[in-house]
């Protein structure tokens, strides 16, 4: 009985020490540079190019983006038109409300408001998005992470997941016209 009441506290203490590490914070890259201006960076017009790869790391869809991305004051309005690999299309618009380095952010298909922050050339975003999928509409959420890696060039890794299950990753390269 006593072996049992170990083994059983030994696995809480493991499952525990699992659960308290923790994924890097916006925080672990405001040194780095050049820092990221989601106003400056999103305004105008902007060319993406991605993939969304399934947990075995199998690309299961590639897409382009084309966003057209303006300001008002510190609302923010980001359309997205999505072209498959398959021929399929996607309009997203985010409307994003900026505070400070804080952003908030709501779009159709979006349960509920995103959040997000910005520190150095990180910005990091989390959102519960309702994606259809062959006749029915699964809540999944994404934990969203974009690098300015220069003035016209942003890398963007996304980790999409349901009951904290990873589902796949988006990996997207954004690039903005001139």
């Amino acid at each position: 009985m006593q072996t049992r009441l170990f083994n059983l506290a030994l696995a809480t203490l493991a499952l525990l020490a699992l659960g308290a590490c923790a994924g890097p914070t916006p925080a672990d890259y405001a040194q780095e540079k050049p820092t990221l201006d989601l106003k400056e960076y999103f305004n105008g017009t902007i060319d993406a190019w991605g993939v969304f790869h399934d947990r075995s790391g199998k690309v299961v869809k590639r897409f382009t983006v084309v966003m057209k991305c303006t300001w008002d004051g510190n609302t923010g309005t980001l359309d997205e038109d999505f072209t498959y690999s398959d021929g399929t299309t996607q309009k997203r618009i985010w409307t994003l409300q900026k505070n400070g380095n804080q952003y908030t952010g709501t779009a159709g298909d979006v349960l509920g408001t995103a959040t997000g922050q910005t520190a150095g050339n990180a910005f990091n975003w989390k959102y519960t998005l309702l994606l259809p999928v062959d006749g029915t509409t699964y809540e999944v959420q994404f934990d969203d992470w974009m690098y300015l890696m220069d003035e016209k060039t942003m890398l963007n890794k996304a980790v999409m997941s349901k009951f904290g299950i990873e589902l796949g990753e988006v990996l997207l390269s954004f690039r903005k016209r001139d």
